[in-house]
């Protein structure tokens, strides 16, 4: 596939094929070795930074764990988001600790939800909720995956495949399941019948089909399909926004103001970008894209960018509360997208630095996410 960049010729191919991965920034004109030093700088600084600065802690010899500094807690999202990172980025030790700590703290072996991990728990591993959240779930299993295609499986629950495919079997044979087994989508949480758009993780289930449970595999390859169809039709059609929280048909969940363009709904630029690189641009998904860069390059650029928006583009007389995340993901959007809305997102990302702050836990992982996907080192380990 060719896109074209104003007055250059990229050559864009499926990364799952090639082994090849898209160094955006390079592209764009920065620097090499300025793109992987601030890439090292992203890594060093949130997990052994200054206090101020850092959110991930050791715990004696062996384990580690990740806070939400927002809501001083340890979050399933954290945990299999900090695994992730760890294995992109080759840190064997710290993704052993954070997966000891997990399984240790935050796995459920009885109850209606035995299999899943509790989606947050206190400093201390005291259980808040005995409910989980599927994104740790599916981030949990894919670290997984990679860590033992990248490092080689162990033992007890170092045996990283085997882990990721009991994780993968509860989400879809637990009593409650993850994912509905007629649709093929992802809950909210499991005992709902509704979504969160920035769950879905299509090229996550691509591999999934590879390497799940051979019982499973049909399942995961059909909910990839779905997960592309459903983002169509959950990106608006005007403003490309796309709700926090959305009913299976993509319209916008009413709850508690999870019907609107916020937080959450940052992530889907993030994983339509990255599944654009992994297994190919999906024009209609990177319409959708161009049509967010769009609101946020002409239709409400600068500061309006920092209000919170209605998924029609009706602006709301309050302040969002992960700024960098938007802009970060933004960025990552241009991954499946081309011209110049696209390049000025990454030019506003790359000027942007880590959030600094009680909020700087979401901001900066999502920011760090971006940034490996941007520079080619957010990689499918086979």
């Amino acid at each position: 596939m060719i896109k074209i960049f104003e007055s250059e010729v990229v050559k864009v191919s499926k990364a799952f094929e090639t082994s090849e991965y898209r160094n955006l920034f390079k592209e764009y004109g920065y620097d090499e070795n300025e793109i992987q030093n601030r890439m090292s700088n992203i890594w060093e600084t949130i997990f052994f930074g200054s206090d101020e600065d850092k959110f991930y802690f050791e715990v004696g010899d062996d384990m580690g764990f990740v806070t939400d500094t927002g809501n001083n807690d340890v979050r399933s999202e954290g945990q299999s988001y900090a695994m992730m990172a760890a294995v992109q980025l080759d840190d064997k030790d710290v993704f052993d600790r954070i997966w000891k700590w997990t399984k240790t703290y935050m796995w459920m072996d009885y109850g209606i939800h035995a299999g899943y991990f509790a989606w947050s728990v206190g400093l201390d591993g005291t259980k808040n909720s005995h409910g989980p959240a599927p994104d740790g779930e599916e981030f949990f299993a894919m670290a997984l995956f990679f860590a033992a295609n990248r490092w080689g499986d162990g033992d007890g629950i170092f045996n990283y495949t085997k882990q990721a495919r009991e994780i993968l079997h509860h989400c879809l044979h637990n009593p409650q399941p993850m994912w509905n087994h007629e649709n093929k989508l992802i809950k909210f949480v499991p005992g709902v019948e509704f979504s969160d758009p920035s769950y879905h993780v299509a090229n996550f289930y691509e591999l999934f089909a590879l390497w799940a449970n051979e019982e499973d595999r049909e399942f995961w390859a059909q909910a990839a399909k779905a997960s592309r169809e459903y983002l169509k039709i959950a990106c608006h059609p005007v403003t490309g926004l796309n709700a926090e929280y959305a009913e299976y048909d993509g319209t916008p969940h009413n709850r508690d103001n999870h019907h609107r363009f916020y937080s959450d709904s940052y992530r889907v630029a993030l994983n339509i970008g990255l599944d654009s690189v992994w297994f190919g641009v999906n024009e209609e998904l990177t319409a959708a894209m161009e049509r967010q860069q769009k609101f946020f390059c002409e239709t409400n650029p600068g500061e309006l960018n920092n209000y919170i928006y209605e998924v029609d583009g009706t602006r709301i007389d309050e302040e969002i509360l992960h700024p960098v995340a938007l802009i970060a993901t933004n960025a990552a959007a241009s991954l499946a997208t081309s011209g110049e809305n696209a390049r000025k997102c990454v030019e506003k990302f790359w000027n942007t630095p880590l959030r600094k702050g009680d909020r700087r836990y979401y901001d900066n992982f999502l920011y760090l996410f971006c940034f490996m996907a941007l520079s080619g080192n957010y990689k499918i380990w086979k």
